[in-house]
């Protein structure tokens, strides 16, 4: 059973190192969330360490911006692991060949130019059209204010019936901007699996996002596997990438599971409501709180 708390002070001492999502949790989309924002600093004040685990699609110094902009200052954080960043060494490394065709919104685009050092000496990776394209790199949908995963089937089966694997670079289903729910990458590439393709994935729940974060905290600071603790509101990505890495978690109720959960802006979660919904998703986090504070 989970210990709902109020606070992340509550279980603070016990950890060195958090792994905390960013949307639901930081922010919505919209505006950085002014206690989630509180917590951090006060984590790191009591000596902690703060890497935000995303399964943003953009590289790392995108995700940066993207928070300036967003209201989340920098000194809340000491370091950001993002999907992009891993799909996008996966890409440079011929994933799903060098000449790709590109499904996602032109916000996008610094994915395939914003590159770590390390990547920069790579064969360039080409943008071609479907008829061209040796793989797929999916990053989002080309709206996602508007379409829907069901409008790419044909292009979907054009891909499948050539053998093209899809690179998705960003796992997650929906996502709430502000109150608005929209499809991600990961509802994409859901779709394109559903019908025989070859979808691949780099950010949580899988391996190496957090292959990649713990390589990035280790650049920080020596911390036991027992002192992380990982913070999310996603049970298929947040929650079950901590449990399949063995960290103690933190399910954020009021994010996507708000309504499921019966739990109201600002408050906690119905505890009947909340072990249902647990017990319906199959995870098993430690600790729940309605809200990132």
């Amino acid at each position: 059973m989970t210990q709902i708390i109020t606070a992340l002070s509550d279980i603070a001492a016990d950890y060195d190192a958090l792994l905390c999502d960013l949307w639901g949790c930081l922010h919505n989309g919209v505006t950085a969330f002014p206690e989630a924002v509180s917590a951090l600093h006060s984590f790191k004040a009591g000596g902690g360490t703060v890497l935000l685990l995303t399964n943003s699609p953009r590289p790392k110094g995108e995700v940066v911006t993207q928070l300036d902009a967003l209201g989340a200052p920098r000194d809340c954080y000491d370091e950001i692991a993002s999907s992009g960043d891993s799909a996008q060494a996966a890409m440079v490394r011929g994933a799903v060949g060098r000449k790709v065709l590109h499904i996602g919104p032109e916000r996008d685009l610094p994915f395939f130019t914003d590159l770590a050092p390390d990547l920069r000496d790579a064969p360039p990776i080409e943008r071609v059209s479907l008829e061209q394209a040796e793989g797929i790199v999916c990053t989002g949908l080309y709206n996602d204010e508007t379409d829907t995963p069901e409008e790419y089937r044909g292009t979907f089966l054009s891909a499948k019936a050539r053998g093209l694997k899809l690179l998705c670079a960003n796992p997650d289903i929906v996502v709430d901007r502000g109150h608005t729910r929209v499809y991600c990458a990961g509802a994409l590439a859901q779709l394109y699996t559903e019908m025989g393709g070859q979808s691949l994935y780099f950010g949580k729940p899988h391996p190496p996002i957090y292959d990649l974060a713990l390589t990035r905290l280790a650049a920080l600071r020596d911390v036991q596997r027992d002192r992380i603790l990982a913070i999310g509101d996603g049970p298929a990505t947040d929650i079950a990438g901590a449990m399949g890495e063995g960290f103690d978690s933190v399910f954020v109720s009021g994010g996507l599971a708000a309504e499921t959960t019966g739990t109201p802006p600002g408050g906690q979660p119905d505890p009947a409501l909340l072990e249902a919904y647990l017990a319906e998703q199959k995870i098993a986090p430690r600790f729940s709180m309605g809200f990132m504070r």
